[in-house]
């Protein structure tokens, strides 16, 4: 009975780890769409495109809106309507133009903050994600509190984390010019901002933290961190120079930093995802131009008025893990 039993489980063992070793794809969009490019037609091709593959799920990696018009309620169930459109889970990231960016004028002049409640609050309904199937995600916060943005879950022996890190300097304020530029915002608002910034950053690289502690447990062979900004990979590169230290990307370099040292002691392959530039990319960008992080990769996302999406294959058998494909939406 013994021997029966170690040798049936000993078959379940290897079916989980042949499950766990089977490639897989999944799809990752973003900024889209947009009203001022008249994005709204487009979007059910899109949509089809996505329906149509075989992914297993996909991310959403911010900017449900464009930068200049009102964050009005509407704006978020329209998005929510549109996730429940897709036939596989999808996982929504925040982006800057939901929350960070409402302050401007043109935006409507509201209070981040509040809009940023809001977005905890609608956005995230269930500790499911959306879609007309759904999966279960770990989030770092209760439902409609604090970082419930920021989730995390397993597939097939691959980590996926999501972090809430927003374009327009991750809602930090450099100066009383940067406060009022456009702005509907006082100095008590702009305060308060940058006592989010430094809070939710701290929260955010707790976060980090915990997925690559994930994956080591799990000895998964890849780790995929998704979030909204481009966090100055692509400023002028120069080799007496280090611009990723300019001002205006100066609320990502603590995130940035920590990526670097968790990648430096994770022995499998790392996919930073992010959108916020709206052209496809993927590239190895850190350390520097001259010295290669080499178990990390970055991959931008499409965005409008480019309404595309990447898939992505895990593949057990490739070193590098990832690969990455631009899928064109014809229209």
């Amino acid at each position: 009975m013994m021997t029966t039993r170690f040798f049936a489980g000993a078959l379940l063992a290897l079916g989980l780890g042949c499950a766990q070793a089977q490639t897989f794809s999944f799809g990752l969009w973003g900024d889209m769409p947009y009203q001022k490019a008249g994005d709204e037609p487009k979007i059910p091709a899109l949509l089809k495109s996505i329906n149509q593959s075989d992914i297993a799920f996909s991310i959403y990696d911010g900017d449900i809106k464009d930068g200049s018009s009102k964050c009005t309620d509407d704006i978020y169930q329209s998005a929510l309507t549109m996730f429940g459109q897709m036939n596989k889970p999808v996982v929504y990231v925040p982006g800057d133009n939901e929350w960070t960016d409402c302050h401007r004028l043109n935006n409507g002049g509201y209070d981040g903050l509040e809009r940023l409640a809001h977005v905890r609050k609608v956005m995230f309904p269930t500790v499911d994600s959306l879609g007309k199937r759904t999966m279960a995600l770990a989030h770092q916060g209760q439902l409609g509190e604090k970082f419930v943005e920021n989730t995390r879950f397993s597939h097939r022996g691959i980590v996926f984390a999501t972090l809430n890190m927003p374009g327009s300097n991750n809602n930090k304020i450099l100066d009383e010019k940067d406060c009022a530029h456009k702005s509907a915002r006082t100095p008590a608002q702009c305060e308060a901002s940058n006592a989010e910034y430094l809070d939710r950053d701290a929260a955010n690289i707790g976060w980090l933290q915990q997925a690559f502690k994930t994956a080591k447990a799990q000895k998964a062979r890849g780790l995929v961190l998704v979030i909204q900004a481009d966090p100055g990979f692509d400023l002028p590169e120069t080799e007496d120079k280090d611009e990723s230290q300019a001002p205006g990307v100066s609320g990502y370099r603590n995130f940035i930093n920590s990526v670097v040292q968790e990648t430096e002691q994770f022995a499998g392959q790392v996919l930073l995802v992010h959108g916020d530039t709206h052209f496809f990319k993927v590239d190895k960008p850190l350390y520097s131009p001259t010295k290669v992080l080499a178990n990390l990769t970055r991959l931008q996302t499409f965005g409008s008025p480019l309404i595309h999406w990447v898939r992505v294959t895990v593949e057990p058998k490739n070193p590098n893990v990832f690969s990455v494909s631009p899928m064109m939406v014809k229209q």
